[in-house]
């Protein structure tokens, strides 16, 4: 379990702290009254968002099979040829799983095969979707895979698209603030380690048809999509606008 936050803020709130820690045992009542304030008011600042959150690393079955079908994938459907299912990150892609508790939602990514009940994307191969980080409805994030491995997850643009599932996204039960603001801050610490251009919902991948990141080869290969929805979407896109992501192309074709 690892812990991230705004590091160099926290390191200034410590030294502050210890300060005013130092400032109590040579002050008056009155002053000592105002220091411990103070201190009240920086403990406060050092538990918002920018530090609250952990990333729990909680592993799906990456074996060898997973290993050699995701090479296959790659090779199949991209005519991307690579000793490693490895992709060099471009864009975060957030979606919804529609099922309603993390422990089904852990448990339809972790086989290796895609089940039988995917008859709408077996085609494009045996190897099961996942993603890389699954957000639960408290918002806990739970990393599912390393960051720079491929995951099934977004139709074209699997070799360059970090995915990010949220447990839930039906009306029962529907998606909730506190994956919102999850989303936000998993977005921040994604687009300032890697050099992410674009942010999108998993209902907007068939706009990329024709762009240069798009990789699939078959033209009738696509799946429709709602997910993680727009009023979710716009909640993120406007708290991260600091990071100027380019807009997702608005040219579509008539198959989509």
């Amino acid at each position: 379990m690892v812990k991230y936050g705004g590091t160099n803020r926290i390191k200034i709130l410590i030294k502050l702290e210890g300060l005013l820690c130092a400032a109590l045992f040579n002050t008056g009542n009155m002053k000592r009254i105002i220091l411990i304030a103070m201190l009240a008011f920086l403990a406060s600042c050092g538990t918002n968002k920018e530090a609250a959150y952990l990333i729990v690393d909680r592993p799906i079955n990456f074996d060898a099979e997973r290993r050699e079908l995701s090479l296959d994938y790659m090779r199949e459907r991209y005519n991307l040829h690579s000793k490693d299912p490895k992709i060099n990150p471009k864009m975060i892609v957030l979606h919804w799983t529609a099922i309603p508790t993390l422990e089904a939602s852990f448990n339809a990514f972790d086989p290796v095969k895609l089940p039988g009940a995917r008859a709408d994307i077996k085609k494009a191969g045996d190897l099961n979707v996942s993603a890389h980080f699954l957000v639960h409805r408290n918002g806990e994030i739970y990393r599912l895979m390393p960051e720079r491995l491929m995951a099934r997850h977004v139709i074209g643009l699997n070799h360059v698209a970090i995915g990010v599932e949220n447990v839930g996204g039906t009306e029962d039960p529907p998606l909730t603030k506190a994956q919102i603001d999850a989303n936000i801050w998993l977005v921040e610490y994604l687009a300032s380690k890697y050099d992410i251009d674009y942010l999108i919902g998993h209902y907007e991948y068939t706009n990329f048809e024709n762009h240069p990141l798009w990789k699939e080869k078959d033209q009738a290969y696509r799946t429709q999509k709602t997910d993680p929805g727009e009023d979710f979407m716009t909640a993120v896109r406007n708290a991260t606008k600091k990071f100027n992501f380019k807009p997702v192309p608005r040219f579509k074709t008539s198959e989509k």
